[in-house]
């Protein structure tokens, strides 16, 4: 064996475990999701990141479906809150049916679902496959519910996850999916492609070398599409309405926060300045909040971050509805199902609850009623709204006081590094995604320097 047969060997670590083609698709999958399926059972096991908004919920129903027909075996999706009942309402529209599992004896033959939280009463081990929507709540290797989904699912032969783009910079949700996917741990993906960067043991940097490599080495298991032009699509029917965001900066009292010495009070730096700084400023912004929505007659979303702020704004706004942690299974599904039905104005809650997987398109006005250090919350929880789909502007409003100014821009900041780094992303990774799933490479002219050429006289120097 030659050094170079060797190393294209290293190369090829991540071979097809699925099904062969052709295969059969639901006529409502627009041409983008149908390669996206076909690649994913072609491959097995896999990882669909997708934008929020490009349909991720019609692919993972596409491809359990088309996975029973296939084996005659059953599937299993994990979703998070209230999403299960969404995604059996969608598979509907399909002319595909799913049976919304709360117990063991509740699985029928064929797909079925159920929330996360009830993984630990189910034996996975008697599915064929297992699809995991919102994937991204694996992302932690050192979470309770990574360790669960690895070990239950171990034994299944085909996979599937499906989330938003990953940062880029965010390489542990990279690995963690690898290990659930079969492909590689997490520890065996950090040794083969990064190295500690300066003294932090914590931080890791991609090799610079293996930038190239590693991206097309996560392209035969994983597929990241921000858009439908990533995979040669018109992006035309994806171009949304301007999305308006308002800060409202409210006046609060703050000499309880002047330290000695101080003429004024000074921004909060520290994590419990912040505490203290929405404490005092919380009753002025939740009013604001409830002056804004009591004086519209739209939808609105309102999100708090602390559970005294989402019960001042229940009780100020009338008719508002708010999701609690403490509230039965039951419950949040039936709030969250007269939300989405229209039967409910107006939804208070924490995006930790309601921030991930649901669709809101009949709404276009949400309020965050303080805003938190976490960029990813906050675009999760916009995206409930702004949308495929969404057909109206979408106003976001937020609401914090002059204290709380270093969160907002720190937000700010975030959102700037997080478009920065997905245009970084889709740079690195189109051309090997691409060929991956469609079967389309960059066309080169090969060159080979046979001839020689004389080179003119002013462009010699005495030196040569």
């Amino acid at each position: 064996m030659s050094y170079q047969e060797f190393v294209t060997r290293k190369l090829e670590t991540v071979a097809p475990a699925g099904l062969s083609e052709p295969f059969t698709m639901p006529e409502s999958l627009f041409p983008m999701q149908r390669d996206l399926v076909s690649w994913a059972l072609r491959r097995g096991r896999s990882a669909i990141f997708a934008d929020t908004g490009l349909g991720k919920t019609r692919m993972e129903v596409a491809f359990a479906d088309e996975l029973c027909r296939r084996t005659g075996g059953d599937v299993m999706i994990l979703a998070p809150l209230a999403v299960a009942a969404q995604t059996v309402a969608e598979a509907a529209k399909m002319g595909i049916t799913i049976t919304h599992c709360r117990e063991p004896e509740d699985v029928q033959p064929g797909i079925n679902i159920t929330n996360y939280d009830r993984v630990h009463k189910f034996d996975l081990s008697r599915f064929i496959g297992a699809v995991l929507d919102e994937s991204s709540c694996i992302k932690h290797h050192t979470s309770r519910t990574f360790d669960q989904l690895v070990q239950a699912c171990a034994l299944i032969p085909y996979r599937l996850c499906a989330t938003a783009t990953p940062a880029p910079n965010d390489w542990t949700e990279l690995g963690t999916h690898a290990e659930f996917l079969g492909v590689c741990t997490r520890a065996e993906m950090l040794a083969e492609f990064f190295v500690h960067d300066g003294g932090e043991t914590q931080t890791w940097r991609l090799k610079g070398h293996a930038r190239h490599l590693f991206w097309r080495w996560v392209s035969q298991w994983g597929a990241m599409v921000r858009k439908p032009s990533d995979l040669g699509y018109d992006d035309s029917a994806y171009r949304l309405p301007p999305l308006l965001e308002t800060e409202h900066m409210v006046d609060v009292d703050d000499s309880a926060l002047t330290e000695d010495g101080m003429l004024f009070a000074l921004e909060a730096s520290s994590l419990m300045e912040r505490r203290a700084a929405r404490k005092e400023s919380m009753d002025a912004r939740v009013q604001a909040c409830a002056d804004l929505v009591n004086a519209d007659g739209e939808f609105w979303i309102i999100w708090g971050e602390y559970n005294a702020e989402t019960e001042a704004l229940a009780k100020m706004i009338p008719g508002a509805v708010e999701i609690a942690g403490s509230d039965k299974t039951e419950d949040k599904e039936r709030k969250l199902a007269d939300f989405a039905a229209g039967t409910t104005r107006v939804l208070v809650s924490k995006a930790s609850i309601c921030g991930w997987g649901l669709n809101w398109q009949h709404c276009s006005r949400m309020a965050f009623v303080g805003v938190s250090d976490s960029f990813e919350a906050y675009y999760q929880a916009v995206r409930r709204c702004y949308r495929f789909g969404q057909t109206r502007e979408v106003h976001v409003h937020l609401f914090s006081s002059q204290m709380e100014g270093a969160v907002l821009a720190n937000l700010r900041r975030k959102q700037h590094d997080a478009i920065a780094m997905g245009e970084s992303l889709a740079a690195e990774t189109s051309a090997a995604v691409r060929q991956s799933i469609t079967g389309t490479a960059r066309q080169t002219n090969e060159y080979n320097a046979k001839r020689q050429v004389k080179a003119p006289a002013w462009l010699r120097s005495d030196a040569a």
